[in-house]
């Protein structure tokens, strides 16, 4: 998860996530009251704190502790998304992100919705070309308002300086635009509203925002957001990440790695499978740890990664032997060995900082523990690969909507799990297509 939007309200938090998800990121919007310490598998949440008619004490406490509770997740960007009318508790939930991101950072408010009629000049906030508080947002029975001037209104409610980035200085263009930004924020400014009427505005004020070395927090009620999105992350860091699982020692799965490693980019988890079936000491917890760990450090630099129980040239484990150690059965290890390595798969896709794209499996074994570990109650098929080799999503629990791949242990040729990944691959760059053509 690399970007938080805290909405006021559930339908505000729906909007702009589908902005972001319009550019390819994957996003979802969280209910009030669901923890936000839940490690969600997506590159960007919508929070709804429902906070926009609650008392200002109640309304900073809450975006308090959502940043709080996600700052340790690996968020790089917090948004604030406001009613596109100017209603709420715009300034204390402005003073709340500030508080909890530090003295370097600052918001910069920008009303402007222009393809929904909303647009703002010299401070003040139009709907459809007649000021904000001569349409039916004064009659609001919970909280009218009264005033049609952005910065006015902030500077109410709101502790930290405010600074106003007008319509001549927006028009100036980027590299201007730029320095008055920079100008403003070394004057003290903690909170900047801008004007804009066009999406064109808009985007100039992102790209000046992206090009300075601060923390900033866009507040507006959607299309800034998107476009800072846009700008800041323009080198595409949401590459479609893939988890391979793969727990068959055979032969032909040793040439399939073999031939997926020699022709993509892959990184590997090996996982020591005598530790996964033995339980002396707290090893097998130790190792489940371990290979979460390395999991989740590779995938910040590969977008393919696998973990297997598969090491080229390693003695394959004698059950038997093991089994009468252990007191127990040889199906009970083998069992023992496949929900370790589902497990560690689970927990990476659960607290990934960068969602996982898609998955795949090989052998029905640990296709099974995955759905269990994952509290899955079934795949959705979709379509087939090659013979014996299916697509489909994850239905249910933790996975759910999951795009994943599986295949027999012992099913197809030496390239059997590189075309597996090729498809998968074909299908999220298909997926984030579809999305930029709707867009």
């Amino acid at each position: 998860m690399r970007i938080a939007v805290i909405a006021d309200d559930l339908t505000g938090a729906n909007a702009t996530g589908v902005l972001l998800t319009k550019q390819g990121i994957s996003t979802a919007t969280i209910l009030h009251g669901f923890s936000p310490q839940t490690a969600y598998n997506y590159d960007a949440i919508c929070i709804d704190t429902d906070s926009r008619y609650t008392p200002k004490h109640v309304a900073y406490k809450r975006v308090s502790d959502i940043i709080g509770s996600l700052s340790g997740q690996g968020v790089e960007l917090f948004c604030k998304r406001i009613d596109s009318t100017g209603r709420g508790n715009i300034g204390g939930e402005i003073d709340a992100c500030l508080d909890a991101l530090g003295e370097d950072s600052v918001a910069v408010v920008m009303p402007s919705y222009p393809v929904s009629g909303r647009t703002t000049v010299g401070g003040y906030l139009l709907v459809n070309g007649t000021p904000v508080q001569e349409t039916d947002v004064a009659k609001d029975p919970q909280a009218p308002l009264n005033e049609s001037h952005v910065p006015s209104i902030i500077s109410r409610q709101c502790a930290k300086p405010v600074a106003t980035l007008e319509m001549n200085e927006v028009l100036q263009g980027s590299f201007q635009l730029t320095s008055c930004l920079q100008e403003k924020i070394s004057d003290g400014s903690r909170v900047i509203v801008a004007d804009a009427v066009n999406e064109e505005q808009i985007e100039a004020v992102a790209k000046a925002m992206a090009a300075l070395d601060v923390t900033f927090v866009p507040v507006d009620p959607g299309p800034l957001t998107a476009a800072y999105v846009k700008e800041k992350y323009s080198g595409s860091p949401f590459t479609p990440k893939i988890l391979l699982t793969i727990g068959s020692c055979t032969s032909v799965t040793g040439k399939q790695i073999h031939h997926l490693a020699e022709n993509l980019p892959l990184h590997t988890v090996y996982i020591d499978p005598l530790k996964l079936a033995r339980d002396e000491n707290g090893e097998r917890d130790a190792e489940i740890l371990r290979g979460m760990n390395e999991g989740l450090r590779l995938l910040e630099e590969q977008a393919v990664v696998l973990v297997t129980t598969f090491q080229e040239d390693a003695p394959l484990l004698d059950l038997r032997v093991i089994a009468k150690e252990q007191l127990t059965t040889e199906a009970s290890l083998a069992r023992r060995i496949t929900d370790g390595l589902a497990i560690i798969s689970q927990r990476i896709i659960q607290k990934s900082r960068t969602s996982i794209s898609g998955c795949f499996s090989s052998g029905g074994d640990v296709t099974a523990s995955i759905c269990a570990a994952g509290k899955t109650h079934g795949i959705q098929l979709l379509d087939e690969v090659f013979p014996l080799a299916a697509y489909g999503r994850f239905i249910g629990g933790y996975l759910d909507g999951l795009p994943v791949v599986t295949k027999g242990g012992l099913v197809g040729s030496e390239s059997a799990i590189t075309e597996s990944v090729l498809f998968l691959q074909r299908q999220l760059t298909k997926k984030t297509n579809e999305k930029e053509i709707l867009s």
